[in-house]
Order: structure tokens, then sequence, then C-alpha cells
């Protein structure tokens, strides 16, 4: 019988491992969350409590009710972020849960811009390894378009970069490993602005429409950067974050 070990209300401990196997995928778009009844009944909690646990899903965007069906996996309003794909290429070896898809348009290597040379650590225009790719959902749609770049001297300990193909761990796990270390920590920012031509294409939208841009940079345990990443999503999708403080403020 699962168990109940946070400092936390049980309906939000009970939320969040539902969450949490939302976000890994292993519970996937459309597919039925337990109803109140059966929360009741595997973590022997009131329905009060139980109730509650669906509401805090349906107020993060992850689930929404179905007439005749109860409530199912919706998360159709969020934008799975570096961190997210980070966090479950460890989980589950795989960045992107089942339905969801990468294209990969380009990959080569090509001078650094000033903005990536910067973030790396090298001088503007030193060979860097550019990869483009747009991400889809489980309808094909496009939700969002991203380049990683990648010191060029790692072109020969990690070739696959350089090959317009996916690699199913995610590119920084797989770089980290090649160096001979880990991922340890992701950095991100996140900004409203708007889409240039290459991101409006790829995303469908027309030229100069709102987006939700991202940086995002990853680094070893030895702070040296191993990707560097820019990124543009489609409009009215959230980021999801949860985290505590010691003061309860």
């Amino acid at each position: 019988m699962p168990t109940l070990d946070r400092p936390e209300p049980p309906y939000l401990q009970i939320a969040g491992r539902i969450r949490d196997d939302i976000l890994s995928g292993r519970l996937q778009e459309g597919d039925a969350v337990p109803s109140a009844r059966e929360i009741a009944r595997t973590w022997t909690v009131a329905m009060a409590t139980a109730t509650k646990v669906l509401a805090t899903l349906r107020s993060q965007g992850l689930v929404r009710p179905v007439r005749g069906v109860g409530t199912v996996v919706d998360r159709g309003g969020l934008h799975r972020t570096a961190r997210d794909r980070s966090a479950a290429s460890a989980r589950t070896g795989r960045i992107y849960p089942p339905g969801h898809y990468a294209v990969i348009r380009s990959a080569a290597l090509e001078p650094a811009t000033e903005r990536a040379a910067a973030a790396l650590g090298l001088e503007a225009g030193a060979p860097v390894i550019r990869r483009r790719r747009t991400t889809y959902g489980p309808d094909s749609r496009p939700l969002s378009t991203s380049t990683s770049w990648f010191d060029g001297a790692l072109s020969a300990k990690a070739p696959a970069l350089l090959v317009a193909e996916r690699i199913v761990e995610g590119t920084a796990a797989h770089a980290a490993a090649r160096l001979g270390t880990k991922i340890a920590t992701t950095q991100e920012r996140h900004a409203a602005g708007r889409a240039g031509g290459e991101e409006a294409a790829e995303l469908g939208l027309p030229e100069g429409s709102p987006v939700l841009l991202g940086r995002s940079t990853f680094l070893a345990a030895d702070g040296t950067v191993v990707e560097y990443g820019e990124s543009a999503a489609l409009p009215d999708h959230w980021v999801f974050y949860e985290y505590t403080t010691e003061d309860g403020e």
C-alpha cells in the first residue's frame, strides 16, 4: 500500500504522486486518472481529501473532467521545459512522453553566434555544433522549436550530435556521457517575446506572433557548460514549477 511520508497535507502528497506520473509520461494524454473513490480507497483518506486531490490537479492544468468518463490527463496547456526533459531523461531514459516527438531539422558545425559563444565560454565565431529541432504533440501539432549549441571540440567524442537524427536520451545527457560526466545543473530563463521568421514558420504562426522564449544552460558538476539552448513555444502554454520554502511564505 502506498505510504505518505512528506510533511505536507495528504491531498498535496497524493496530487504530487499523480502529477509525477503525468509529467513523466507514465500517464499519457487522455488517460483516466484515479477517481475520488479510487483515491480514497487506495490511500485510505476521506472522500473530501480525495476530491481536493482532483481539484488541485485541475487547478494546475494537468487534468480535465469528461462527462461519462471521469477525469483524464490534459497536458495541452503545459510547456515541457528543458528542466522537464532532463528530469524525464534521468527517470526513464527518454526525454519525451509517449505521443510527443521531435524532428531534427539540422545538425552541423558552424561559427558560434555571439550569445552562444558567451554561454559556452568560447570566442565569437569559434566552431560549434548547432542542432535545430521542432517538437510536436500527439496530434502532430508543433509545440515548440529550439536550437542547441555545443563546443565544436565535442564533435570528435560525440559525432552523433552532427547527425540530423534524434538522440533518445537527450543531447545534453548524451554529450555529458561522452565527456565522462553527468548533467548536474540546468539553468532556465523564460520571457514573453515574438516569433522571428524561422520560429514562426516552424510553429505555423504569423511572424511576430507572441511566443514563450526560453534560454537553457546545462552544466556538469565542475561547472563546465555542456549545452546551451534557445527555444520558442506556443502562447498559452504554462511552465509548471513546484518548490517549498522553510518559513512557509
